[in-house]
């Protein structure tokens, strides 16, 4: 797919022809954003600076970034560098998030299960993110659908009888980790990868992305998430 705008029905007709009922269809957020057409040319007129204020949900209450280019921003309640905006790979463009990121994946995985007759599909949108305090990027999920996100450990045991009272796996982005693991950073030219047989995941014939998002004041890390405004 090349900026500023192309279709992403052609890809998945080219690319998704044998997927099986309990198939995870992971796409970046970059061919996402392609297919809406949310691409700013690169120009004097382009200020990069602008358009993160734009698309950030919430920044570090800073002017001026702390480590240039980049900045730190909450975009659609994930902690991400400069709103998710990229600039790589993407023809002289500054590619945006897709928009309304949930319901497009719904419009995905309807027009898969119906041309491909499948029951079972979850799809996941990536992209890359830093980890505080460790080097290099993994990747997250940005929007999901058709998968429950949570294995819940709560009220049950341990191996020595110990109950356990907090415990939740994020199955949805430990997934999502992976698939970017397997797209890669550079010119690899993955934008789409299959997770076939993850026997521990549910799937839904729903949304179930508010199950994932925890309340700000009950995070762990919400003392250093109160250094975020709004923009």
């Amino acid at each position: 797919m090349r900026p500023p705008k192309d279709s992403l029905w052609n890809l998945l007709d080219e690319h998704i022809r044998k997927i099986q009922d309990g198939d995870i269809v992971l796409i970046t957020s970059k061919i996402l954003g392609i297919h809406q057409g949310r691409c700013v040319p690169i120009s004097p007129d382009a200020d990069k600076e602008t358009l993160v204020r734009q698309e950030a949900d919430e920044m570090i209450n800073d002017r001026q970034p702390i480590h240039p280019p980049f900045q730190i921003t909450i975009k659609h309640n994930t902690l991400i560098a400069s709103a998710g905006i990229d600039e790589s790979n993407a023809l002289g463009h500054y590619v945006l998030w897709p928009k309304n990121v949930n319901l497009l994946l719904r419009e995905i995985h309807q027009y898969i299960c119906k041309k491909r007759k499948t029951k079972k599909l979850g799809v996941i949108a990536t992209d890359s993110h830093i980890i505080p305090l460790r080097r290099g990027v993994v990747g997250v999920s940005i929007g999901f659908y058709g998968i429950e996100p949570l294995k819940d450990y709560r009220g049950k045991k341990d191996i020595f009888g110990r109950k356990l009272l907090y415990k939740q796996t994020n199955i949805v982005d430990s997934i999502a980790s992976f698939g970017v693991l397997l797209m890669g950073e550079g010119s690899e030219q993955t934008p789409i990868v299959i997770l076939r047989h993850a026997h521990f995941v549910r799937f839904v014939k729903r949304g179930t992305y508010r199950k994932l998002i925890i309340p700000r004041t009950h995070d762990l890390y919400y003392p250093l998430l109160k250094g975020f405004k709004k923009t």
